[in-house]
């Protein structure tokens, strides 16, 4: 057992946790933050992404200890003063989810890849959502509500 200091959402937390114990494991078993979600834990479908340093990280697969440091984001901390990020509400306008298993890290992938740009292309958005696994099959709602946050949605602009 160790004593982490992790930075998420901007808040630092002191949690008491095997230094090997997962980022994921230490995000929800001891800060109850359930947003991000356990799928293979071999980080390979992407539905415990969240963001260290402004990278999409998948939690699963990093110890918690390496995390210390780091600022984290996960999927709470994302809408400021109860309002949805432009991705978050994209998502919600195309209906770009089903069972919502996947969302969370399908969101936190987007915002990495956006940050402070847009997609040059959909190959480029392909490319950086490779991974992220969305066993429902909405991948055409999901691509157009990151194409209308990118700014390539057939109607117009970004949001």
């Amino acid at each position: 057992m160790g004593e982490l200091v992790l930075n998420v959402n901007g808040k630092p937390y002191t949690v008491n946790a095997p230094t090997e114990e997962s980022l994921l494991s230490v995000l929800r078993n001891h800060l109850n933050l359930t947003g991000t979600k356990y799928g293979c834990g071999e980080g390979q479908c992407g539905a415990c992404t969240v963001l260290m340093d402004g990278a999409a990280t998948r939690s699963c697969s990093i110890p918690a200890a390496a995390a210390a440091g780091a600022k984290i984001t996960t999927i709470e901390g994302l809408e400021q003063n109860g309002k949805l990020t432009v991705v978050q509400q994209a998502f919600l306008d195309e209906g770009a989810f089903q069972c919502g298993y996947c969302t969370s890290g399908m969101i936190m992938s987007v915002t990495a890849l956006l940050g402070n740009k847009h997609a040059s292309n959909e190959e480029e958005i392909l490319g950086a959502m490779n991974g992220n696994v969305c066993r429902c099959g909405t991948y055409p709602r999901i691509l157009e509500a990151i194409k209308r946050v990118s700014g390539h949605a057939t109607g117009g602009g970004a949001l």
